[in-house]
Order: structure tokens, then C-alpha cells, then sequence
């Protein structure tokens, strides 16, 4: 790719930029890029945003007693062992 250097940039136009890369969450190279796209109707597909299913069949699995035992367990881990940390 080729990088573009940009003289005498009006601050009016840099502080918008700026502002509505914040808006989106973008970094300011990927903003003006696509306003550069958007001016000149080039037009990329984005990428679909991942959707991720890969617990789904677990979810509602647990009987409460289940649950319980697991959050036992969880809370047995968590303890801190004095006689490690002398």
C-alpha cells in the first residue's frame, strides 16, 4: 500500500475526522480511508461480525444441585493457602 503525506490539513477537517473516528471506534487511518471510499463509491464488503455458538448446547444443562456443586468448587479454587505465601 502506499502512504500519503498531507500538507496544509485544515484543522476544521482533522477535528472532524478525529471526532468521528471516535464516534466509531476507529483508528484515524481507517476513517479517512473510508471516507476516501465513500466519496469516490468504492464500495468493500465487510466482514460479517463473528458470532460464536460453540457452548450453546450447554447453556441450560445444569441441574440447580449441578450448579451448586460447581460454584463450590469454583469458590474451594479462589481460596488463597496461607502456607504458599509465607
Amino acid at each position: 500500500m502506499k502512504a500519503v503525506t498531507l500538507r496544509n490539513f485544515p484543522a476544521e477537517l482533522a477535528r472532524r475526522i478525529q471526532q468521528r473516528a471516535r464516534d466509531k471506534g476507529l483508528s484515524l487511518n481507517r476513517t479517512i480511508i473510508e471516507i476516501l471510499e465513500e466519496a469516490l463509491g468504492i464500495f468493500r464488503p465487510r466482514r460479517p461480525e463473528r458470532v460464536y455458538h460453540d457452548l450453546d448446547p450447554l447453556i441450560g444443562s445444569w441441574s440447580p444441585s449441578e450448579a451448586r456443586e460447581f460454584e463450590e468448587a469454583l469458590s474451594r479454587q479462589r481460596a488463597i493457602d496461607p502456607e504458599l505465601w509465607r
